[in-house]
């Protein structure tokens, strides 16, 4: 399976963020965590993160990368990946402010540590990244924290240089309303208005989506990419697989926050809630290998290997050679994989 989102660093909120209340209070316990590190600990928190998921059957991650104060950050979690042995491709997210109500005013606390000042200013540290060797795509962390303009030319750059493009969107209610105010349209809206949305670029969460959303996805061949156990701790809402199912569009999968780490855990959620959603059972058969396919193209790579079960394990015994593929997607755990 490929990881097509991941937050490394967010593996140190477990057990600490699980307070009351909801995604704006848990973010404000992130702004803590990331106010508090440097490269060491971003390279010790971001190895026990990997090496958590190359023993879980994760082939490759995309690392959705927002802490890039102070200078060394992206390279502590570069060097931690190659440690771990797990191809990683790391999407440097843009970052200006903190909603819409923060307009261009500087950012505060542990927020310092994501800023870029101008569009310019964040693609230099992408070139940087580039010329070091370093496996790269580019991201926009979401609509809330960048400008259209910044939109535009963070996608002409990665046309320009043939790079895959992240970006969160459609993950909470309140964004929706305060896009709307802002640009009079949907975030899927807006970012089709910039040219962000097409057959490379990945939008992660996607829950809240009207039809015409949806219907704007499958035009533009964008990836979506899930994170359900994420998006269940953070109380984000119902993923809407069925419809994108139907639309066509492509799913991917990845782990988010980190606070668990099971790609047989992320694909079962996926399918069970489409199931929940449409109210009836669905053929499993295929979901793990349209999603590891899905998250290979949502990150530019042809695929990431294979993994090796253990078909005595208990989550396996007993299952006929012609249902695995289903196994895997609805009974399986990250306890089955062997090597």
């Amino acid at each position: 399976m490929v990881n097509a989102h991941s937050h490394a660093f967010q593996r140190d909120l477990r057990g600490r963020a699980e307070r009351s209340g909801d995604f704006w209070t848990w973010r404000e316990a992130m702004f803590e965590l990331a106010g508090a590190l440097d490269p060491d600990s971003m390279h010790d928190v971001a190895l026990r993160a990997y090496r958590e998921m190359r023993a879980a059957g994760y082939g490759a991650v995309g690392e959705f990368h927002y802490v890039h104060h102070p200078d060394g950050m992206a390279q502590a979690v570069a060097a931690a990946a190659e440690e771990a042995g797990l191809p990683l491709v790391l999407l440097p997210a843009a970052y200006h402010r903190n909603g819409w109500d923060r307009g261009d005013r500087p950012l505060e606390g542990g927020q310092r540590r994501f800023g870029d000042p101008t569009p310019d200013a964040f693609l230099e540290r992408v070139e940087a990244l580039r010329a070091s060797g370093v496996p790269v795509g580019v991201a926009a962390h979401s609509v809330r924290a960048v400008a259209a303009p910044w939109l535009e030319r963070i996608a002409e750059y990665a046309d320009a240089h043939g790079l895959v493009r992240h970006v969160h969107a459609h993950e909470q209610p309140r964004e929706l309303e305060e896009c709307r105010a802002e640009h009079g349209c949907t975030p899927t809206e807006l970012l089709d208005r910039t040219g962000f949305l097409g057959p490379r670029t990945t939008v992660v969460h996607a829950i809240h989506v009207t039809p015409a959303d949806v219907a704007r996805l499958a035009r533009t061949g964008t990836i979506v990419a899930t994170c359900p156990t994420t998006e269940g701790n953070l109380g984000d809402g119902f993923f809407p697989a069925g419809a994108y199912r139907d639309a066509g569009v492509r799913i991917a999968v990845g782990s988010d926050s980190n606070v668990r780490i099971d790609p047989f855990e992320e694909v079962r959620e996926l399918e069970t809630g489409a199931r929940r959603e449409r109210l009836r059972r669905t053929d499993a058969g295929g979901v793990w290998a349209a999603a590891a396919r899905a998250g290979a193209d949502s990150l530019g790579l042809p695929d990431a290997g294979t993994i090796e079960v253990d078909r005595e394990h208990p989550d396996l015994a007993g299952v006929a050679d012609a249902d695995l593929p289903a196994a895997l997607a609805t009974c399986a755990s990250a306890g089955v994989v062997a090597r």
